[in-house]
């Protein structure tokens, strides 16, 4: 990196500046010019050590401020107590100082200021209403108005404030920050030495803002429309803004608007795509869907069975071959999906749409011709002429039009005054009144070149009638006409640094020329700027800066942070204000005289100090100038020479190091040592061993040289994939030819695959240097190319402007956005915005009403929504915008009982072959961090289903809508856990049977029932793996669902990362994740088939494992969002936690045995039962039944209803699976048959709940085994159990129809028409009985690993379930030193281990036995002896157990 700096042409006035600035600086020069003292280190030393300030210094140092009673408190508190960070570091010699001007000069008038007195401000000016308080008159004794005088205009009253009031000392804290790592030191002021009260003043020119924007020649903007014509000042309108930034930025977005064309119908469609991924092949090799076609000329569906892999466009070809004759394209043709307003894209496969890859049933899809014009959505012809005024789309517009206004006002009175005074030399106190007018309507702001026009002004007034002889009255009249001159001339200066410094809708029509006072700086010269004053502040003061930083050595992206302190007697520093700025905006150094303006919030965010974190071209109330030398610095990059051509192969321990390195993901987990190390063989790191991410993370710094060689590996990468690159829009890496490459990476994906990451890249915004940067024209470009992403960024940023800083950029870029959507799309999201307001209204008034009167709240409040749609006719949902809504349901329409209260909306489809669509609004939560949950599942989900495994996950969509509110998508037929507990009684929860009774209940069919056991299975699985990933925490019944198919998932994540809540200091929340004994329980189907408790096992494992090879993708996605404001996601040691849970340091052997360990410690955990039962009991007293039907858990939704009540049962035999179950046929009221299989042992448990049950009822009498018959027993038994269930179902109404006998014949019915094999694969078809043990053996670097999976039909020799464990010795060496042992599992016949045994230092396999004998206890199970060398190596293999040891 290097800077040159250019000279100034006008030599003689530069070579007179020089001559000047040079005995200025001999006066200023250290003593010892290898150390500098940075600000004013005895009052920091003060305020260390907490010594009170002696009162010598206090009447050296303190400038006193007039009381201003009026101040209000309501918008601006500032009572932060001022502390010095840990990472900053302060120059403490006092040997050298800053260079620093010992006497404070006095700018304003000789006896008035230009601007109103403090006392009269609220009488006479436009300016005077009350903005915010400081402090509190309590602690400091004083009150600042933020619109005040900034000149020392009345000492004398100095005395009498010092005697009345408690002052503050007004110092500044001032930091360069290149982001990273920065430089911050403080700046107080500092006591001077009255023997140098005589040293020279730098005189600070008034030269506009230059550095930052681009020449100001508007040529091709300039509006027509001048006003104040005649007048000495004239001003002309500029519809773009007067800041040039802003000008070049509405200039670039105009042109990707121009770059797309209304009539291109590729990107401007205006319909909305179903998204798309790259095609599954692991997950439909031989799949085939089921599809419904409708037409328009049909109103029958058409059925149609495609494979997966069958282009959409070919589908439309069958489908028109089908329904007519006639000669028909298909590319005039599309599919849309039924109820929605999302079509197929025709050019991919079915399979390679989510729909089609999430929904497995009968898929309804609508034909349609396709029309000539665009949808309804896409921008029209007028949209390609309209024209991008920022102004004219930023709220905060009217406070530009008011300024201007009142300017013009303002500048008319004064030139009409000043003709007159030029005319009779009289009232000239008019024309300074009006001075004192402008200067308040620019945000009372005085320069010294106003104040000594005016000065000069009075002075010619006062020695006229003295000095001069009436025949000199021309030379007089001459003097006075130069100095109004220079008077104008300083008025339109000002006007100018205004509009160049702050956002504007006019500038002056002749911008005048400056002079500026040229220095020669050397390379090596020191960053130095004036700080000239704070205005409003009710004293001026002037201090040079000087930072001990060659400007050469300063990066690019350099910031300046300057902090305003007030201090108090008891030397307590508060911060008042503060500013940031970039110094080398547009590659090139801030030129001249800037106005920054100063926000009253509290300490800056200095983890993510960025030029948009604060706006400095919006005027504030108070107000900064800072004169910056004359000498102009461009960026240019320094080339760097590629010596990393020929390198020597590395040593393979080095490559070794690497590889462990690179697990880390993310460099700011990495540590100093490891990142030297990283950075040292940086040139062997490539996208085989580690991520670009690590490399350039590991860089020592951000000097020319470092950033050089950053630049040469950046250009020597090759990405294995784009999304490898969003690790470098993270705050990291601020360089901006870093982050291009990202954006240029990131480019490649298609606009689907960009969708899914737009929460991130919208964080990124936050780190970008300009908002013309590439990643910001990335976002609009895409926007234009697709509604989808359209939408979602423009509520992504709506929601983005409440976060604390950065809401100007943010306001920005969504004006850019609506500008390039086009009209529209522009009146869609005003709709939709106008209805998330109405749902806003209504849930504050819900809120706030009595709880019996919420109800009749709620139906008046509807009306407002049904108002809406008269009016609007219809609305896209801002959750979703395929889905187009044309009013509500006011009767399905209700509110929760939770705390907050959210409403539960149900909206008219207005497509017509839709149905309705509920949804909840939910106000008081915030909602981004369930977004971001979300969007991480669904991104694992996505993971899943490329490498073929479908996990069954339903992921709920999520929006943010504003602060603490938003709109969250309602599953149909989902309930809560804690509701089928509730049903099943006080203590449902710790039933074992109750998920197993719920899902018997409502699928008494045997294909139903597998479908919905393999539902469970898969997502109970799925929501295992993400919920330990993320570790969400508060979890308990109440936020886990369950559908009648099978599917669970989880809601609610206001809790992740570990932060789990407590009671009393114990964690609520004890497992590592939800998976209970009940869950287990139906997934054995009762412990049936303990086999699928090892498949349940290997799924999780499996998920586990492929999960983690993204674990880079999964921290990037984290880490970018670490400054959103999100409260369980703030720092880096939230990050570890996931990097701990995903551990990518581990071999898949290890991950697996460290996730069954999990498995088995949530499963034996007792506390999560223990927390349902208390949230069911909770429950359960709140539940009101005023409340809506639909919140409430009907019994009868899980009850069978009376079409499903029992005629008769008859046993027809033993099953054949085994000879302990009895084969009954059900037959049903319908007269509808069916088969379940029971044992005699349940008959008898049937018959004692019925008599705890119905204890006044007389019951049948049961046919127990003493009734039996020494002969024939099976034929008796058959007759007296067909007896018993006659009398029971022909008996009592009560009984029959109760829950007990209805769940005891209709659960786990086995179907006998239709002999379907198993929905899922739960364990071998034919069970083989023989015992083994499932192995994985592997061997690497003399390292022989051994995983032991599962065992199965393992028995004692009384045929009893074993407590076994496993024993292993390597042969042939002695057993004792080569024994391996794992844990035993207790009381089972088909245990799960999945613990790893190793043995060190096996140099070969050659002539090695692997011994392994089980034992439960001390008594022999099985064994087997395993020829290692003949072993397939990283394989699972199951291995028969022997009877004896060999």
């Amino acid at each position: 990196m290097a800077y040159y700096w250019k000279t100034d042409l006008n030599s003689s006035e530069s070579h007179e500046k020089q001559q000047e600035h040079q005995e200025f600086s001999s006066l200023n020069q250290p003593l010892f010019p290898s150390t500098v003292s940075l600000g004013f280190d005895n009052v920091v030393d003060e305020i260390s050590n907490k010594i009170p300030l002696c009162q010598r210094e206090i009447e050296e140092n303190a400038f006193f401020l007039p009381s201003a009673p009026h101040w209000d408190s309501r918008k601006h508190s500032l009572d932060e107590t001022h502390q010095t960070s840990l990472n900053e570091f302060t120059f403490k010699s006092s040997e050298l100082s800053c260079h620093q001007v010992s006497e404070m000069p006095v700018i304003g008038f000789s006896r008035h200021s230009v601007l109103p007195n403090p006392q009269n401000i609220n009488k006479g000016s436009s300016w005077g209403n009350p903005i915010g308080k400081y402090h509190d008159a309590d602690d400091y004794g004083f009150n600042i108005l933020p619109l005040l005088s900034t000149s020392l205009d009345k000492t004398n009253s100095q005395n009498q404030l010092e005697n009345e009031n408690h002052n503050y000392l007004i110092g500044f804290e001032s930091s360069v920050l290149p982001i990273y790592p920065f430089l911050s030191t403080n700046l107080m002021p500092k006591e001077e030495n009255k023997s140098s009260r005589n040293m020279n003043i730098v005189e600070s020119s008034l030269m506009p803002f230059k550095g930052s924007s681009l020449p100001r020649t508007w040529e091709s903007t300039l509006p027509k429309n001048t006003e104040l014509t005649g007048c000495s000042i004239q001003l002309v309108e500029v519809a773009q803004g007067s800041n040039m930034s802003l000008a070049s930025f509405c200039n670039k977005v105009k042109k990707i608007r121009e770059s797309y064309h209304a009539a291109d119908m590729d990107s401007n469609s205006g319909k909305i795509w179903s998204t798309t991924t790259a095609f599954p092949y692991k997950l439909f090799s031989n799949t085939k869907f089921n599809i419904n076609i409708f037409t328009d000329n049909s109103t029958k569906g058409l059925h149609f069975i495609p494979c997966a892999n069958y282009l959409v466009k070919d589908l439309i070809a069958e489908i028109l071959h089908f329904c007519t004759n006639d000669q028909l394209f298909p590319r005039d043709h599309l599919l849309s999906i039924c109820g929605h307003e999302e079509f197929l894209q025709n050019d991919h496969y079915l399979g390679s749409h989510r729909i089609f890859q999430k929904n497995k049933s009968v898929l309804q899809l609508h034909l349609q011709k396709k029309r000539d014009t665009p949808g309804t959505l896409s921008r029209k012809h007028e949209d390609d002429h309209s024209q991008f005024y920022l102004n004219q789309l930023l709220e905060f517009m009217h406070i530009w039009k008011v300024s201007r206004q009142c300017l013009s006002t303002v500048i008319q009175k004064y030139d009409s005054d000043l003709k007159y005074f030029l005319k009779t030399q009289q009232n000239v106190d008019n024309v300074i009144e009006e001075v004192k007018n402008i200067c308040s309507v620019l945000g009372c702001v005085e320069t010294k070149q106003i104040t000594d026009a005016v000065n000069e002004l009075s002075l010619i007034l006062q020695r006229k009638p003295k000095n001069l002889h009436q025949n000199s009255d021309t030379s007089a009249k001459g003097l006075i006409e130069k100095v109004t001159t220079e008077l104008s001339t300083s008025i339109c200066q000002l006007i100018d640094i205004h509009c160049s410094s702050f956002c504007a809708d006019f500038q002056p029509l002749h911008a005048p020329l400056c002079s500026v006072s040229c220095v020669n700086l050397g390379l090596h010269s020191h960053l130095s700027f004036t700080v000239y004053a704070a205005h409003n502040i009710p004293e001026t003061w002037v201090h040079r800066i000087n930072f001990p930083l060659e400007i050469k050595s300063l990066p690019r992206e350099s910031m300046l942070t300057i902090k305003l302190f007030g201090i108090t007697y008891a030397t307590n520093a508060d911060l008042l204000a503060w500013t940031c700025f970039p110094l080398f905006p547009k590659h090139r150094s801030i030129l001249g005289s800037v106005l920054f303006s100063m926000t009253l919030q509290s300490e800056p965010p200095m983890e993510m100090i960025a030029p948009g974190v604060w706006d400095v071209s919006q005027p504030s109330p108070v107000t900064l100038q800072i004169d910056f030398p004359a000498t102009e610095w461009e960026y240019m990059k320094l080339d760097s020479e590629e010596n990393g051509s020929d390198l020597e192969e590395p040593p393979k321990e080095c490559l070794k190091h690497i590889a462990r390195l690179s697990q880390k993901q993310t460099p700011i987990l990495l540590s100093e040592e490891k990142r030297r190390y990283l950075w040292f063989y940086r040139f062997y790191c490539n996208n085989e061993n580690c991520s670009l991410p690590l490399v350039l993370g590991s860089a020592p710094g951000w000097d020319e040289r470092t950033v050089a060689e950053m630049h040469t590996v950046l250009r020597r990468w090759k990405f294995s994939h784009p999304l490898e690159a969003l690790g470098l829009l993270t705050s990291s890496f601020p360089d901006q030819e870093i982050r291009n490459v990202a954006v240029r990476q990131l480019d490649n994906l298609l606009n689907d695959e960009l969708l899914e990451y737009l929460p991130q890249l919208v964080q990124a915004v936050k780190f970008e240097w300009n908002l013309e940067s590439p990643l910001v024209q990335l976002l609009l470009h895409r926007s234009l190319q697709s509604v989808q992403i359209a939408h979602r960024l423009y509520w992504l940023l709506k929601d983005a402007q409440n976060e604390a800083y950065f809401k100007s950029w943010y306001q920005k870029l969504l004006a850019a956005l609506q500008f390039c959507a086009g009209k529209a799309l522009r009146d869609e999201f005003s709709k939709e915005q106008k209805l998330i307001k109405i749902l806003g209204d209504i849930g504050e008034k819900v809120k706030t009403a009595s709880d019996p009167q919420r109800q009749d709240v709620l139906k008046k409040e509807l009306g407002r929504l049904e108002e809406f749609f008269w009016c609007t006719k219809t609305c896209h949902l801002p959750l979703n915008p395929a889905l187009c809504v044309q009013g509500i349901d006011g009767d399905a329409c209700s509110y929760f009982t939770s705390n907050a209260l959210p409403l539960k909306i149900t909206f008219i489809n207005a497509n017509p072959m839709g149905k309705n669509i509920s949804v909840i609004f939910k106000a008081g939560d915030d909602l981004r961090q369930d977004m971001l949950v979300l969007q991480i599942i669904q991104v694992m989900d996505n993971i899943w289903l490329q490498e073929g495994l479908d996990m069954q996950m339903i992921i709920y969509r999520c929006l943010s809508t504003g602060k603490g509110q938003g709109l969250v998508q309602m599953v149909p037929d989902a309930v809560t856990l804690a509701k089928i507990h509730r049903h099943f009684g006080p203590i449902g929860p710790l039933k074992e049977n109750t998920i197993k009774k719920w899902f018997s209940q409502h699928n008494p069919l045997k294909a139903d029932y597998e479908k919905v056991l393999r539902n469970f299975f898969y997502s109970c699985a799925g929501w295992c793996v993400v919920t330990f990933i993320l570790g969400v925490c508060d979890r308990h019944n109440d936020n886990i669902m369950l559908t009648k198919s099978g599917h669970m998932f989880h809601i609610d994540f206001g809790k992740f990362l570990g932060h789990a809540q407590t009671f009393g200091g114990i964690k609520r929340d004890r497992a590592p994740f939800i998976f209970t004994s009940e869950m287990e329980y139906f997934i054995t189907e009762g412990g049936k088939n303990p086999q699928h408790f090892q498949d349940f096992v290997e799924l999780c494992c499996r998920a586990y494992n492929i999960v983690r090879r993204h674990s880079q993708l999964l921290l990037n996605l984290l880490e970018m969002m670490l400054h959103a404001g999100l409260p369980e996601l703030s720092g880096i040691q939230d990050l570890k936690y996931v990097y701990n849970n995903l551990r990518p340091q581990d071999t898949d052997l290890e991950a697996t045995s460290h996730f069954t360990k999990k498995i088995k410690e949530s499963l034996e955990c007792f506390p999560v039962k223990l927390n349902n039962l208390i949230h069911t009991l909770a429950q359960m007293t709140a539940i009101s039944p005023a409340k809506s039907t639909s919140q409430t858990f009907s019994q009868e939704s899980c009850m069978p209803g009376a079409s499903r009540s029992i005629q008769r049962a008859t046993v027809l035999g033993f099953s054949k699976k085994t000879s302990h179950l009895y084969l009954i046929q059900v037959t049903h009221s319908n007269n509808e048959t069916s088969l379940t299989e029971k044992s005699f042992d349940q008959f008898a448990k049937l018959h004692s709940q019925l008599q705890k049950q119905f204890a006044s009822l007389t019951l049948p009498e049961f046919p127990h085994w003493w009734h039996l018959p020494f002969t024939d027993s099976d034929h008796k038994r058959f007759r007296d159990l067909n007896h018993y269930m006659e009398q029971i179902l022909n008996g009592s109404y009560e009984v029959a129809n109760s829950d007990c006998v209805l769940s005891f014949f209709l659960s786990e019915p086995v179907e006998q028409a239709v002999k379907e094999s198993s929905a899922v694969d739960l364990g071998e078809k034919f069970a083989d009985k023989k015992p083994k043990v499932q192995l994985v053996i592997s061997y690497k670097d003399a390292k022989l690993t051994i995983l032991v999976k599962h065992m199965k039909n393992i028995h004692l020799p009384d045929g009893s379930a074993p407590s076994a464990h496993v024993e292993f010795y390597l042969l042939p060496y002695p057993s004792e030193a080569r024994r391996r042992k794992t844990k035993s599992v207790p009381k089972c016949t088909d245990p799960t281990y999945n613990e790893i045994v190793v043995y060190d230092e096996v140099t070969e396999l050659q002539g090695h036995v692997l011994m392994l004998i089980v034992k439960s206890k001390t008594t022999f199970v099985g064994a087997i002896n395993i020829q290692l060398c003949s072993v397939m190596l990283n394989e699972e293999k199951w291995y028969p157990l022997g009877n004896s040891i060999i």
